[in-house]
């Protein structure tokens, strides 16, 4: 995959700004958790079974703030495995590439840090790339999506400054969901679609909200069929070339949505084999202080004292579920209630932002999404489409977020939709893209020019640059922070939501605080 043409500078500026993001933001950690005392949080925090030597004592010094809450699990499975049964509501592929890394890559540094330091590091190299090249995949995207170079650059961005960006550079798989999701649309979106069904599928390895993926694969079929339907006078004469066409259509949907759940399918799979299986003595070879740990906090262990638990003897056993169930009461509207008020109130800019940009495309466009995009425009025939964010191909991803800011906000702890719209949908960097494009004109009062193109001329779009091939193009979110006390208020708090969480996250996450 070519993320890096050196005729877009605008390109080049996206990876370089990702980049001094990333190292700005392992700097600030490394500050903040050396400053502020860590919270005794109720976290799985398991023992260290071995003395950590001096090496292994500055690299917590340094990376110690990105290992906290749900990090600690990833590190966990990674040096452990699945030894509990909580652990398996964290996907595989995410601490299986933490481990090939450590094993591999940082193998020469074997005699000076034990297995858990060098998967601290391993997780903070992989997340820096993923990040980078995330925000490389969003801004190819956007491109094609938006057709408007500035809004896709200024996303792009904006996406260096998530507000869920502590949960980016964490040894969490937020980044490496995020570059997986982003360049499985931006494959799509160019035709490549077993490529993009294939980054799709190890995007399910990786976290489960990666299953609604599906939905792009069967609306991308979906919609090239109501197309071919209405090309033509003759479709009565076609009528069987049109039942072959939707035979290999929905073959070939089947198939690469079957593909993206194989992941999953597989991982239920492993973990019924391992905890409702036939007892094979794993649990003597349990070290005694983990053994204790389950113990105190009621963790457990694969076929405690011979005792299944109760979700293998379901129809469909689906460990995920019944963790999220059972360990973190996570189902529908389970969380209202009078104490979780700070939580909701944490989650409402992003909540209100992702409604904000439902409202705005549906009433932009009316008729396109009554008819679910799925009738063929003028504007599409004439070879003259709209660009932003209102242009008509912007549909399925404004109801995709949708969709998963309704999931999130009722059915799951509210506090994390940032983090879960943030590494999942481009929407959001798109929708604030948008307003600051449009509200701050000035921004591109350097001279540059505006282009569109259709979806078949990306090459034509992303090789030339707006500055004229001068050089890179100057930073417009540099200029706006620059300017802070110039711009509209309404561009005030979409940045100001923007800095404010990248910032309080890493105080509040790295150490042991709530947060997203």
């Amino acid at each position: 995959m070519e993320l890096v043409s050196r005729q877009d500078p605008h390109l080049r500026e996206v990876l370089w700004f990702a980049a001094r993001c990333r190292a700005l933001t392992l700097l600030l950690q490394a500050l903040f958790n050396l400053l502020i005392p860590d919270h005794a949080a109720d976290a799985f925090s398991p023992p260290r079974l071995s003395e950590p030597g001096r090496w292994d004592l500055l690299l917590e010094q340094l990376l110690g703030g990105l290992c906290r809450w749900d990090a600690e699990h990833f590190l966990f499975i990674a040096e452990r495995g699945y030894l509990y049964e909580h652990n398996c509501a964290f996907f595989p592929l995410f601490p299986l590439s933490l481990r090939a890394a450590a094993e591999a890559a940082l193998w020469p540094l074997q005699p000076l840090l034990r297995v858990r330091s060098r998967l601290l590091l391993s997780a903070t190299l992989l997340n820096s790339l993923f990040s980078v090249l995330a925000a490389a995949a969003l801004y190819r995207l956007g491109c094609v999506v938006l057709r408007s170079r500035r809004v896709a650059f200024l996303a792009a961005l904006l996406f260096s400054l998530s507000p869920a960006n502590v949960f980016m550079a964490a040894a969490y798989s937020e980044s490496m969901f995020a570059f997986l999701a982003f360049s499985a649309m931006w494959q799509l979106e160019k035709g490549q679609s077993w490529l993009s069904g294939f980054l799709f599928s190890l995007a399910s390895g990786v976290r489960a909200n990666g299953l609604i993926n599906a939905g792009f694969l069967l609306y991308s079929r979906g919609q090239c069929f109501a197309h071919q339907l209405q090309g033509g006078s003759g479709s009565i004469r076609k009528l069987p070339l049109l039942w072959r066409q939707l035979l290999s259509m929905v073959t070939s949907a089947v198939v690469m949505c079957a593909g993206i759940f194989l992941p999953f399918a597989l991982f239920q799979h492993y973990a019924y084999v391992r905890f409702c299986g036939p007892v094979t003595g794993l649990e003597q070879s349990v070290p005694k202080p983990l053994l204790q740990l389950a113990l105190d906090k009621g963790y457990r262990l694969v076929a405690m004292n011979g005792v299944k638990p109760p979700w293998c003897s379901q129809r469909f056993p689906v460990v995920y579920s019944y963790i999220q169930d059972v360990y973190w009461n996570v189902g529908f509207l389970r969380y209202f209630e009078l104490r979780q008020i700070p939580n909701f109130l944490l989650a409402l800019p992003v909540t209100l932002l992702g409604l904000w940009a439902a409202w705005t495309y549906v009433t932009a466009n009316p008729r396109h999404c009554l008819t679910l995009g799925l009738e063929r425009r003028k504007s599409e025939e004439e070879g003259k489409p709209r660009a932003g964010f209102c242009c008509f191909t912007v549909f399925v991803y404004v109801v995709h977020a949708t969709v998963l800011l309704a999931f999130g906000f009722f059915c799951m702890h509210v506090q994390v939709l940032t983090r879960f719209l943030g590494s999942s949908s481009p929407i959001l960097y798109w929708f604030s893209a948008h307003l600051l494009h449009e509200h701050e004109p000035w921004l591109w009062s350097d001279g540059t020019e505006s282009q569109t193109a259709t979806p078949g001329s990306e090459k034509s779009l992303l090789g030339k640059s707006d500055s004229g091939g001068k050089g890179a193009p100057g930073n417009p979110v540099v200029r706006l922070l620059q300017n802070a006390g110039l711009i509209s208020p309404r561009s005030r708090c979409v940045l100001g939501f923007f800095v404010s969480y990248w910032l309080l996250g890493l105080v509040l996450h790295c150490n042991f605080l709530p947060w997203t």
